[in-house]
């Protein structure tokens, strides 16, 4: 029995989680002699999954692949714009394919598992739900449960078996680019809804996923993929609860996180996977590695990890580097180095799964589509589930003089980011980063706007939208809807808590109808708590709206009365997290912010005002407000900035992710891996010399550089070099073309060492020469030329701290 081991790894878990003291035996006859049949290549092939990118129905014939993904961002035939046919008629030729026998497969129907984080997340018309941060505000077991089982419906309707959710993390710090996809900032919450989730979905007969084990919103300063400095009991306790209540609920897969704990690799670590989730918390399902996970190990990569299936490991997440993976893999098998005993345990933990889901009756996915109907996706019976989350996620922070509710028989001004659905639906939206998206991309969808103009139409008001805030009648109120734009993983992680930094667009509208009399309600979209102390200054009532997805109409549910002047819904949102009254850590920024505005559990009801008017909030940030630095690019796009390709057909085709190219095609932007998923662009031109093509990153609106210019900064970028320039390349800078300035940098492109990483430095001043407002510039870096050239960037800032290194040049516009 687990817990009579004298084992210091048992001993902290039976004390601290409930346990099962020994997983199920493993005595499914059917299953035992099924693997005693098969061949090692044909276990080996049942624990890789490979991504729809990289793999086709012929192959998985040739290979007899146990599992298939879809990442974000990815469809059938790479078309975003696939029908809901297109998606079953992809799994049904998956199928068949894994179960011809005819090229030595063992003939084992294929799994398919997509991210449906919020809805099923990546198809076109899906009903797109609030982000879990907001459904933690709601505290409704109830309510995600019938999220879930909406969310698996809309799967089984495209004919896919498993959803790599929910995620059970524990955001210990809101700089972590993650947090939106935790439920609160403490377990409470998380333990009340893990089980509810899982099993809403399994009784759809769709696989749930605990993830990501364990410690993912625990890392130092929040950093993605970073490490987690915990004791064991520390980890367990602050951690460990929502693992224990999926396995409780028959958690069918767990997925392994990116972070480290104390120094090593979660994929690597045996005493995680194998002692604690398996033999101490009575997992027993299967274990699937995170997008090339097993990579990071030491000693291992992408495409061969023994520690990573000698740990616990079952099925191996290898989107692009599958067949390497297989063949290695085999080769360690043949050494000695993974225990066949290991294999098939694993292979035999994957075939139960997909005996449970029905997989191994053979039924075509069309045959599942058939009994939910494509009607399901994006129905109205969804819809309404959904729109009643926003109105239960939605929290009221400020509430001057009872303003909130608003009379809809009023003239109402709506600004900001309102009329924008990607905005409001964050990551994991269509595209992995949730970006490049506009308003037809959410077919049946309710932008804040609309939403609100129906009501107010409707009751005999006037609703009138202005993204500037511009207007030519007063009116009675304004409602200013703004916050982050979209980020995932990574890509969003942050060093401090202050909003918006740089051109604090939402706060000069406030300010400027404030100082106009106008009063104004402020709806703010965010993935985080985040230091807005200005904002809320500013604003008559304020209101933290998350990341409330396509049914913006339950905003104005909550933010209007009806007609004959009663409250519709109350507001019964309340913070599942602390809201920061400081942008950082004032004694240590290392540490999460403990100066705390609005505890864990606050939030107003309507016409409620405060009980004691709220003060005026400090708006001094704690960071230095002269910043040493802007960051354009690093593992992602930075707010406010977007970036563009361009040419003579389209000067600015926006870059939404994966592979896009200028309309005449010279030039093609892709993302690649260097460090992590996708945190560099490979710029490739393929030019004759007869016409330009461009990549750029521009703003809405101007920034002001003219305090970083007064410290000598520079424009400095980290680039790899593939191919040198066929045609002079320029580096421009724009403060609203025609206001530009550039400088070329063809020769120092044509002295840089090929497929060595290095920098280079513009001063600021160099552009100020040529023209440039640094006041208000809204394009920092543009690259262009009409030859061929090959670059791959890792880094772009407007940095007052100079590149060092051999391989850091700075260029002379003397």
């Amino acid at each position: 029995m687990f817990c009579r081991a004298p084992h210091f790894f048992a001993a902290v878990v039976c004390s601290l989680l409930p346990f099962s003291p020994s997983w199920a035996e493993q005595n499914d006859t059917e299953l035992l002699a099924l693997i005693a049949g098969m061949s090692t290549e044909q276990k080996v092939a049942q624990m890789i999954q490979a991504e729809i990118k990289y793999i086709t129905p012929e192959q998985v014939v040739e290979f007899g692949i146990g599992s298939i993904l879809n990442g974000g961002g990815s469809f059938p035939q790479s078309n975003k714009y696939a029908t809901v046919q297109d998606w079953v008629e992809l799994a049904d030729a998956f199928h068949a394919a894994s179960l011809d026998r005819s090229q030595g497969s063992a003939g084992i129907p294929i799994i398919w598992g997509t991210d449906a984080v919020h809805g099923h997340n990546n198809v076109i018309g899906a009903t797109i739900f609030p982000h879990n941060i907001g459904l933690g505000a709601a505290n409704n077991p109830r309510l995600v449960a019938d999220i879930a089982a909406a969310t698996a419906r809309e799967v089984a309707a495209t004919g896919i078996d498993w959803i790599f959710a929910p995620t059970v993390a524990i955001a210990k710090d809101d700089r972590w680019g993650r947090t939106y996809e935790a439920y609160s900032d403490r377990s409470d919450i998380v333990g009340r809804y893990a089980g509810p989730v899982v099993r809403a979905m399994q009784q759809q007969n769709i696989a749930a996923t605990a993830k990501h084990f364990i410690g993912d919103g625990g890392t130092f300063r929040g950093i993605d993929q970073g490490d987690t400095r915990l004791s064991l009991e520390q980890l367990l306790l602050e951690h460990g609860i929502g693992y224990s209540e999926a396995i409780a609920a028959d958690v069918l897969t767990v997925m392994a996180s990116f972070n480290s704990w104390n120094g090593e690799k979660l994929h690597g670590s045996y005493d995680l996977i194998t002692t604690i989730l398996k033999e101490g918390l009575g997992f027993d399902g299967f274990v699937v590695s995170d997008w090339n996970g097993i990579g990071q190990i030491p000693g291992c990569s992408n495409e061969s990890c023994a520690q990573a299936i000698n740990a616990g490991i079952d099925m191996i997440m290898v989107p692009e580097d599958w067949q390497p993976f297989l063949t290695n893999t085999l080769a360690q098998i043949e050494r000695g180095e993974i225990a066949m005993s290991r294999i098939d345990d694993a292979v035999y933990r994957i075939l139960s799964v997909k005996k449970q889901l029905g997989l191994l009756d053979g039924a075509a996915p069309s045959s599942r589509h058939s009994a939910v109907g494509s009607g399901v996706i994006g129905s109205a019976k969804h819809r309404a589930i959904a729109r009643q989350a926003v109105r239960e996620s939605l929290v009221l922070l400020k509430n001057s003089n009872g303003l909130v509710p608003l009379s809809p028989q009023q003239n109402v001004l709506v600004t900001g980011l309102a009329d924008d659905i990607g905005v409001a639906s964050g990551g994991w939206t269509i595209s992995w980063q949730g970006t490049g998206n506009s308003n037809a991309d959410f077919p049946g969808g309710t932008s804040i706007y609309a939403g609100l103009a129906a009501q107010i139409e409707a009751a005999g008001g006037t609703a009138s939208f202005s993204a500037n805030g511009d207007y030519t009648t007063k009116p009675d109120v304004a409602i200013v809807v703004f916050g982050e734009q979209p980020y995932a993983e990574g890509q969003g992680d942050i060093d401090n808590l202050q909003f918006d930094a740089g051109s604090k667009q939402g706060l000069a509208q406030l300010r400027k109808f404030k100082a106009e009399g106008i009063p104004t309600v402020a709806v703010f979209l965010s993935g985080r708590p985040m230091w807005v102390n200005a904002e809320i200054n500013a604003a008559d009532a304020f209101v933290a709206a998350w990341l409330p997805g396509t049914e913006g109409a339950g905003v104005a549910d909550l933010l209007l009365r009806d007609r004959a002047g009663q409250i519709q819904h109350n507001f019964t949102g309340r913070l599942s997290f602390d809201w920061p009254n400081s942008d950082v850590n004032a004694s240590d920024d290392n540490l999460p912010v403990d100066d705390i505005l609005f505890p864990y559990g606050y939030g107003l009801a309507a016409a409620q005002p405060h009980s004691q008017p709220l003060q005026a909030l400090n708006e001094q940030p704690t960071v230095a407000a002269v910043a040493s630095e802007v960051v354009v690019f690093e593992r992602g796009t930075k707010s406010p900035w977007r970036p563009y390709v361009g040419d003579a057909s389209d000067w600015r085709k926006l870059y939404s992710g994966g592979v896009v190219a200028s309309q005449y095609g010279d030039l093609q932007v892709s993302a690649v891996d260097i460090a992590v998923q996708e945190d560099g662009r490979k710029l490739r031109w393929s030019g004759s010399g007869a016409r330009l093509s461009q990549f750029y990153w521009q703003a809405d609106q101007g920034v002001d550089l003219t305090q970083l210019s007064e410290q000598r900064a520079q424009l400095v970028v980290d680039y790899q070099l593939q191919r040198a320039p066929s045609q002079p390349v320029a580096l421009r800078m724009d403060c609203g073309y025609p206001c530009s300035g550039a400088v070329d940098i063809t020769q120092s492109l044509n002295s840089a060492a090929v497929a060595n990483w290095q920098s280079l430095a513009v001063p600021l001043s160099c552009f100020a020469a040529q023209g440039v407002d640094l006041s208000r510039v809204n394009t920092p870096l543009l690259f262009s030329t009409s030859g061929m050239l090959e670059l791959t960037l890792r880094r772009v800032a407007i940095t007052a701290e100079p590149p060092v290194g051999e391989a850091a040049q700075v260029l002379s516009c003397q």
